[in-house]
């Protein structure tokens, strides 16, 4: 499982601290892995415990704004879900035992 992270110096390409980064770099960063590995690896990360956040994501408050430019980018309302929360029950049902 990949949680993306969502602190713009490791969205961004040129790995700028810039809070002027758009919300699709995280979809960049999503649809790049769940290419790979496919969407059932792939899930939300975050880092708001201090990490610079695109100033649109300023906050948990924030976050349908994030869902919906995956749903502008075309992802499925099952790959949303599994994107925003059914990938990390899925795990953690399957490893705290």
């Amino acid at each position: 499982m990949v949680g993306i992270n969502f602190a713009v110096s490791f969205l961004r390409e040129d790995g700028h601290n810039d809070a002027n980064t758009p919300l699709t770099e995280i979809v960049r960063h999503a649809d790049y892995i769940a290419d790979r590995i496919g969407v059932d690896h792939v899930a939300f990360g975050s880092d708001f415990d201090g990490a610079l956040m695109p100033e649109k994501l300023d906050g948990i408050a924030a976050l349908p704004s994030l869902v919906d430019e995956f749903r502008a980018a075309g992802w499925e309302e099952d790959a949303v879900e599994k994107l925003t929360h059914s990938n990390w029950q899925r795990v953690l049902g399957e490893t705290w035992r």
